[in-house]
Protein backbone atom coordinates (compact mmCIF):
# COMPACT_ATOMS: atom_id res chain seq x y z
CA UNK A 1 0.00 0.00 0.00
CA UNK A 2 1.43 3.42 -1.01
CA UNK A 3 -0.85 6.63 -0.20
CA UNK A 4 -0.33 9.91 -0.64
CA UNK A 5 -1.54 13.24 0.48
CA UNK A 6 -1.61 16.20 -2.24
CA UNK A 7 -0.84 18.90 0.04
CA UNK A 8 0.98 20.25 3.37
CA UNK A 9 -1.71 22.63 5.18
CA UNK A 10 -3.55 22.12 8.12
CA UNK A 11 -6.09 19.29 5.90
CA UNK A 12 -3.30 17.44 4.59
CA UNK A 13 -1.60 17.28 8.48
CA UNK A 14 -4.83 15.86 9.74
CA UNK A 15 -5.21 13.29 7.27
CA UNK A 16 -1.48 12.35 7.47
CA UNK A 17 -1.81 12.34 11.57
CA UNK A 18 -4.93 10.17 11.15
CA UNK A 19 -3.57 7.36 8.96
CA UNK A 20 -0.70 6.96 11.45
CA UNK A 21 -2.65 7.24 14.22
CA UNK A 22 -5.07 4.78 12.90
CA UNK A 23 -2.01 1.90 11.71
CA UNK A 24 -0.54 2.89 8.51
CA UNK A 25 3.52 2.90 8.64
CA UNK A 26 4.56 6.53 7.90
CA UNK A 27 7.22 5.27 5.37
CA UNK A 28 4.04 4.00 3.00
CA UNK A 29 2.81 8.02 3.09
CA UNK A 30 4.67 10.74 0.81
CA UNK A 31 3.35 14.45 1.36
CA UNK A 32 3.46 16.72 -1.99
CA UNK A 33 4.25 20.18 -0.46
CA UNK A 34 6.21 23.25 -1.22
CA UNK A 35 6.04 24.29 2.64
CA UNK A 36 7.51 22.23 5.24
CA UNK A 37 5.57 24.32 8.20
CA UNK A 38 1.61 22.71 7.58
CA UNK A 39 0.54 25.85 9.17
CA UNK A 40 2.63 28.46 7.31
CA UNK A 41 -0.92 29.81 5.15
CA UNK A 42 -2.83 30.09 7.83
CA UNK A 43 -0.30 31.45 10.38
CA UNK A 44 0.03 34.30 7.60
CA UNK A 45 -3.36 34.92 7.55
CA UNK A 46 -4.61 34.63 11.14
CA UNK A 47 -1.62 37.14 11.94
CA UNK A 48 -2.82 39.52 9.11
CA UNK A 49 -6.46 39.85 10.90
CA UNK A 50 -4.71 39.66 14.49
CA UNK A 51 -6.66 36.68 15.14
CA UNK A 52 -6.58 35.90 18.80
CA UNK A 53 -8.47 33.09 19.38
CA UNK A 54 -10.15 30.04 17.41
CA UNK A 55 -13.63 30.18 16.15
CA UNK A 56 -14.10 26.31 15.72
CA UNK A 57 -14.71 26.28 19.45
CA UNK A 58 -13.64 22.41 20.80
CA UNK A 59 -12.63 20.91 17.21
CA UNK A 60 -9.87 23.78 16.83
CA UNK A 61 -6.59 21.52 17.07
CA UNK A 62 -4.72 18.95 14.46
CA UNK A 63 -5.41 15.73 16.61
CA UNK A 64 -7.18 13.06 15.42
CA UNK A 65 -9.65 12.81 17.48
CA UNK A 66 -12.34 15.22 18.66
CA UNK A 67 -11.43 15.12 22.39
CA UNK A 68 -9.42 15.93 24.52
CA UNK A 69 -7.99 18.51 22.34
CA UNK A 70 -6.22 21.23 23.45
CA UNK A 71 -8.71 21.36 26.69
CA UNK A 72 -6.52 19.15 29.26
CA UNK A 73 -2.99 20.61 28.70
CA UNK A 74 -4.65 24.21 29.11
CA UNK A 75 -6.51 22.77 32.60
CA UNK A 76 -3.13 21.36 33.45
CA UNK A 77 -1.13 24.32 32.46
CA UNK A 78 -4.58 26.55 34.36
CA UNK A 79 -4.45 23.94 37.25
CA UNK A 80 -8.25 24.94 36.47
CA UNK A 81 -10.92 22.59 35.37
CA UNK A 82 -12.72 25.44 33.50
CA UNK A 83 -11.08 24.27 30.15
CA UNK A 84 -12.40 21.12 30.18
CA UNK A 85 -15.82 21.46 31.22
CA UNK A 86 -15.82 24.46 28.36
CA UNK A 87 -14.78 21.69 26.13
CA UNK A 88 -17.55 19.25 27.18
CA UNK A 89 -20.59 22.12 26.47
CA UNK A 90 -18.56 23.16 22.76
CA UNK A 91 -17.59 26.07 24.04
CA UNK A 92 -13.40 25.68 24.32
CA UNK A 93 -11.52 27.99 22.26
CA UNK A 94 -8.18 27.82 22.02
CA UNK A 95 -6.02 30.46 21.69
CA UNK A 96 -3.92 30.98 18.19
CA UNK A 97 -0.84 31.22 20.00
CA UNK A 98 -2.01 27.65 21.97
CA UNK A 99 -2.96 26.30 18.43
CA UNK A 100 0.56 27.15 16.90
CA UNK A 101 2.74 25.78 19.26
CA UNK A 102 0.10 22.68 18.60
CA UNK A 103 0.66 22.24 15.62
CA UNK A 104 4.44 22.43 15.58
CA UNK A 105 4.87 19.94 18.55
CA UNK A 106 2.97 17.36 16.56
CA UNK A 107 4.55 18.32 13.56
CA UNK A 108 8.05 17.55 15.24
CA UNK A 109 6.58 14.35 17.45
CA UNK A 110 5.22 13.13 14.15
CA UNK A 111 7.67 12.58 11.16
CA UNK A 112 6.08 14.85 9.41
CA UNK A 113 8.96 16.82 7.62
CA UNK A 114 10.87 13.24 7.16
CA UNK A 115 7.43 12.21 4.87
CA UNK A 116 7.72 15.43 2.83
CA UNK A 117 8.54 15.91 -1.23
CA UNK A 118 8.95 19.20 -1.41
CA UNK A 119 7.29 19.44 -4.62
CA UNK A 120 3.72 21.26 -6.18
CA UNK A 121 1.51 18.52 -7.87
CA UNK A 122 0.24 19.55 -11.41
CA UNK A 123 -1.23 16.52 -12.72
CA UNK A 124 -3.28 13.08 -10.95
CA UNK A 125 -3.42 10.53 -13.68
CA UNK A 126 -4.77 7.28 -13.52
CA UNK A 127 -3.31 4.51 -14.25
CA UNK A 128 -3.75 0.77 -13.25
CA UNK A 129 -2.10 0.55 -9.96
CA UNK A 130 -3.35 3.63 -8.84
CA UNK A 131 -2.79 6.91 -9.76
CA UNK A 132 0.50 8.63 -11.26
CA UNK A 133 1.23 12.16 -9.62
CA UNK A 134 3.64 14.00 -11.90
CA UNK A 135 6.06 10.58 -12.44
CA UNK A 136 5.80 9.69 -8.59
CA UNK A 137 3.89 6.43 -7.67
CA UNK A 138 1.90 4.81 -8.30
CA UNK A 139 -0.22 5.48 -5.55
CA UNK A 140 -2.82 3.38 -4.29
CA UNK A 141 -4.40 5.85 -2.06
CA UNK A 142 -4.68 9.69 -2.78
CA UNK A 143 -6.00 12.20 -0.73
CA UNK A 144 -6.34 15.62 -2.31
CA UNK A 145 -6.09 18.57 0.17
CA UNK A 146 -5.06 21.55 -1.74
CA UNK A 147 -6.42 24.20 0.20
CA UNK A 148 -8.34 27.33 -0.73
CA UNK A 149 -7.44 28.19 -4.37
CA UNK A 150 -6.62 32.00 -3.87
CA UNK A 151 -7.54 35.31 -2.03
CA UNK A 152 -10.86 36.98 -3.77
CA UNK A 153 -10.07 40.64 -4.58
CA UNK A 154 -13.41 42.19 -5.78
CA UNK A 155 -13.03 43.66 -9.62
CA UNK A 156 -12.90 46.88 -9.56
CA UNK A 157 -10.75 47.53 -6.90
CA UNK A 158 -7.55 45.21 -8.32
CA UNK A 159 -6.29 48.49 -9.29
CA UNK A 160 -7.41 50.95 -6.80
CA UNK A 161 -3.69 51.52 -5.09
CA UNK A 162 -5.74 52.19 -1.77
CA UNK A 163 -6.91 48.24 -1.54
CA UNK A 164 -5.01 45.72 0.76
CA UNK A 165 -6.39 41.91 1.02
CA UNK A 166 -6.98 41.21 5.06
CA UNK A 167 -5.45 38.28 4.36
CA UNK A 168 -1.85 40.49 3.20
CA UNK A 169 -0.19 42.45 6.02
CA UNK A 170 -1.20 45.60 6.73
CA UNK A 171 -2.05 48.77 9.02
CA UNK A 172 -4.43 51.18 9.54
CA UNK A 173 -5.40 54.27 7.78
CA UNK A 174 -6.94 57.45 9.41
CA UNK A 175 -10.11 55.94 7.39
CA UNK A 176 -10.69 52.51 6.40
CA UNK A 177 -13.74 51.51 4.27
CA UNK A 178 -13.76 47.53 4.84
CA UNK A 179 -15.54 45.22 2.51
CA UNK A 180 -17.35 42.35 3.75
CA UNK A 181 -19.43 40.94 6.14
CA UNK A 182 -17.58 37.73 7.60
CA UNK A 183 -15.53 37.02 10.35
CA UNK A 184 -12.43 38.89 9.03
CA UNK A 185 -14.07 41.76 8.54
CA UNK A 186 -16.02 41.94 11.79
CA UNK A 187 -12.53 41.15 13.05
CA UNK A 188 -11.14 43.96 10.87
CA UNK A 189 -13.55 46.38 12.16
CA UNK A 190 -12.67 45.85 15.70
CA UNK A 191 -8.87 46.02 14.53
CA UNK A 192 -9.66 49.45 12.90
CA UNK A 193 -10.91 51.32 15.43
CA UNK A 194 -8.95 49.95 18.46
CA UNK A 195 -6.26 51.84 15.76
CA UNK A 196 -8.23 55.19 16.00
CA UNK A 197 -9.26 54.65 12.60
CA UNK A 198 -13.14 55.92 11.21
CA UNK A 199 -14.53 52.52 10.26
CA UNK A 200 -16.85 52.14 7.31
CA UNK A 201 -18.18 48.65 6.26
CA UNK A 202 -19.72 48.46 2.86
CA UNK A 203 -21.55 44.71 2.47
CA UNK A 204 -23.61 43.77 0.03
CA UNK A 205 -26.46 41.94 2.57
CA UNK A 206 -26.86 41.91 6.47
CA UNK A 207 -24.00 38.93 8.17
CA UNK A 208 -25.60 36.09 9.73
CA UNK A 209 -24.43 35.43 13.37
CA UNK A 210 -24.09 31.95 14.31
CA UNK A 211 -21.16 30.61 16.20
CA UNK A 212 -19.36 28.88 13.56
CA UNK A 213 -19.62 29.14 9.71
CA UNK A 214 -21.77 26.11 9.18
CA UNK A 215 -24.83 25.65 11.47
CA UNK A 216 -24.56 23.00 14.38
CA UNK A 217 -27.31 20.35 13.01
CA UNK A 218 -24.72 19.75 9.85
CA UNK A 219 -21.81 18.35 12.18
CA UNK A 220 -24.26 16.23 13.62
CA UNK A 221 -25.61 12.35 11.60
CA UNK A 222 -28.94 13.33 11.80
CA UNK A 223 -28.09 17.02 9.87
CA UNK A 224 -25.61 15.34 7.41
CA UNK A 225 -28.47 12.63 6.27
CA UNK A 226 -30.60 15.04 5.53
CA UNK A 227 -27.81 17.48 4.05
CA UNK A 228 -27.42 13.86 1.77
CA UNK A 229 -31.05 13.13 0.39
CA UNK A 230 -30.88 16.38 -1.59
CA UNK A 231 -30.04 16.14 -4.93
CA UNK A 232 -27.05 17.44 -6.66
CA UNK A 233 -28.33 20.96 -7.50
CA UNK A 234 -30.00 21.31 -4.42
CA UNK A 235 -27.23 20.48 -2.44
CA UNK A 236 -25.37 22.66 -4.11
CA UNK A 237 -27.97 25.42 -3.59
CA UNK A 238 -27.91 25.08 0.18
CA UNK A 239 -24.18 25.11 0.15
CA UNK A 240 -24.32 28.78 -1.14
CA UNK A 241 -26.68 29.72 1.58
CA UNK A 242 -24.75 28.05 4.12
CA UNK A 243 -21.73 29.97 2.89
CA UNK A 244 -23.24 33.58 3.42
CA UNK A 245 -20.72 36.13 5.33
CA UNK A 246 -21.06 34.96 9.13
CA UNK A 247 -19.51 36.06 12.89
CA UNK A 248 -20.64 35.00 16.15
CA UNK A 249 -22.85 36.45 18.10
CA UNK A 250 -22.25 38.46 21.57
CA UNK A 251 -21.29 41.33 23.52
CA UNK A 252 -17.78 40.91 22.27
CA UNK A 253 -18.15 41.80 19.13
CA UNK A 254 -21.93 44.15 19.47
CA UNK A 255 -20.33 46.74 22.16
CA UNK A 256 -16.85 48.19 20.10
CA UNK A 257 -19.59 48.94 17.46
CA UNK A 258 -21.78 50.60 19.00
CA UNK A 259 -19.49 52.86 21.35
CA UNK A 260 -17.87 53.69 17.55
CA UNK A 261 -21.16 53.98 16.22
CA UNK A 262 -22.40 56.67 19.43
CA UNK A 263 -18.74 58.27 18.77
CA UNK A 264 -19.48 58.40 14.38
CA UNK A 265 -16.79 56.48 14.28
CA UNK A 266 -18.65 53.37 12.70
CA UNK A 267 -21.30 53.47 9.97
CA UNK A 268 -21.96 50.98 7.24
CA UNK A 269 -22.39 51.98 3.44
CA UNK A 270 -23.82 50.22 0.02
CA UNK A 271 -20.45 51.22 -1.93
CA UNK A 272 -16.92 52.13 -1.31
CA UNK A 273 -16.26 56.05 -0.64
CA UNK A 274 -13.28 58.32 -0.46
CA UNK A 275 -11.79 56.58 2.52
CA UNK A 276 -7.87 56.24 2.72
CA UNK A 277 -7.76 52.63 2.72
CA UNK A 278 -10.05 49.86 1.70
CA UNK A 279 -9.47 46.54 3.20
CA UNK A 280 -11.05 44.00 1.13
CA UNK A 281 -12.08 41.07 3.72
CA UNK A 282 -13.93 39.05 0.86
CA UNK A 283 -12.56 36.12 1.75
CA UNK A 284 -11.24 33.24 -0.57
CA UNK A 285 -11.88 32.18 -4.70
CA UNK A 286 -14.18 29.67 -5.49
CA UNK A 287 -14.71 26.36 -6.98
CA UNK A 288 -12.66 23.88 -8.69
CA UNK A 289 -11.79 25.73 -11.13
CA UNK A 290 -9.69 27.79 -9.52
CA UNK A 291 -7.61 25.39 -8.27
CA UNK A 292 -5.94 23.83 -11.60
CA UNK A 293 -5.08 20.49 -10.19
CA UNK A 294 -8.84 19.96 -9.69
CA UNK A 295 -9.67 21.56 -12.68
CA UNK A 296 -7.25 19.42 -14.49
CA UNK A 297 -8.83 15.87 -12.67
CA UNK A 298 -12.07 17.42 -14.40
CA UNK A 299 -11.63 18.30 -17.85
CA UNK A 300 -9.14 14.80 -18.38
CA UNK A 301 -11.58 12.34 -16.68
CA UNK A 302 -15.16 14.25 -17.61
CA UNK A 303 -16.16 14.39 -13.61
CA UNK A 304 -19.26 15.09 -12.56
CA UNK A 305 -19.88 18.45 -11.09
CA UNK A 306 -22.63 21.05 -9.73
CA UNK A 307 -22.57 24.54 -9.68
CA UNK A 308 -18.08 24.50 -9.15
CA UNK A 309 -18.10 21.70 -6.48
CA UNK A 310 -16.82 18.31 -7.58
CA UNK A 311 -19.53 15.66 -7.43
CA UNK A 312 -18.29 13.67 -4.06
CA UNK A 313 -19.61 10.43 -2.68
CA UNK A 314 -20.43 10.34 1.43
CA UNK A 315 -17.02 9.38 2.15
CA UNK A 316 -15.88 12.41 0.06
CA UNK A 317 -14.17 10.12 -3.02
CA UNK A 318 -14.30 10.57 -6.34
CA UNK A 319 -16.24 8.00 -7.39
CA UNK A 320 -15.04 7.67 -11.15
CA UNK A 321 -12.06 7.23 -10.06
CA UNK A 322 -12.31 5.29 -7.17
CA UNK A 323 -13.20 1.72 -6.85
CA UNK A 324 -12.18 -1.85 -4.67
CA UNK A 325 -8.42 -1.34 -5.37
CA UNK A 326 -7.68 2.41 -5.31
CA UNK A 327 -8.94 6.02 -3.48
CA UNK A 328 -8.82 9.19 -4.81
CA UNK A 329 -10.37 11.47 -2.00
CA UNK A 330 -11.25 15.16 -1.76
CA UNK A 331 -10.75 17.09 1.96
CA UNK A 332 -10.51 20.98 2.87
CA UNK A 333 -12.69 23.32 1.30
CA UNK A 334 -13.25 21.28 -1.76
CA UNK A 335 -14.62 18.54 -0.30
CA UNK A 336 -18.21 20.49 1.00
CA UNK A 337 -19.92 18.70 -1.15
CA UNK A 338 -19.71 15.80 0.72
CA UNK A 339 -19.25 18.10 4.52
CA UNK A 340 -20.56 21.20 4.38
CA UNK A 341 -18.14 22.06 7.07
CA UNK A 342 -14.65 20.49 5.21
CA UNK A 343 -12.97 23.43 5.34
CA UNK A 344 -12.71 23.37 9.19
CA UNK A 345 -10.52 21.33 11.46
CA UNK A 346 -13.24 19.19 12.45
CA UNK A 347 -14.32 18.28 8.31
CA UNK A 348 -10.52 17.44 8.04
CA UNK A 349 -10.74 14.68 10.44
CA UNK A 350 -14.44 13.07 8.91
CA UNK A 351 -12.26 12.94 5.50
CA UNK A 352 -9.04 11.89 6.98
CA UNK A 353 -11.51 8.96 9.26
CA UNK A 354 -13.76 7.95 6.25
CA UNK A 355 -9.66 7.68 3.97
CA UNK A 356 -8.05 5.99 6.33
CA UNK A 357 -10.59 3.21 6.49
CA UNK A 358 -10.46 2.76 2.55
CA UNK A 359 -6.78 2.52 3.41
CA UNK A 360 -6.80 -0.13 6.02
CA UNK A 361 -9.82 -2.37 3.90
CA UNK A 362 -7.85 -2.20 0.53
Amino acid sequence: MRVAIVGGGLAGFVGYLTLVRGGVEPEEITVFSPEPDPAAAWRRRAGAIRQTHMRSESDGHCLPTTFPGLAVRDAARRRSLRPLVQSVCDRYHPTVEDFLAHVEELRVDSGWTERLLPARVGRICPVQEGFDLDGHGPFGHVLVATGHPGLALPEELRDDPRAVHSYETHDYAESVCIVGAGLAAATEWLNALAAGAHVVSVRRRQPVRRPLNVPRMYLTKRGLRSFRRLDPVARAGLLRTLLAPSYPPGSAWDAPLECARGEGRFRVEASVNGADQIICATGFLRGYRNDPLLAQLVDENGLLTVDGWIVLADDSTIPALTDRSRTLAVCGVAGQYAYPAADTLAGARFAAHSFLRRCRTR
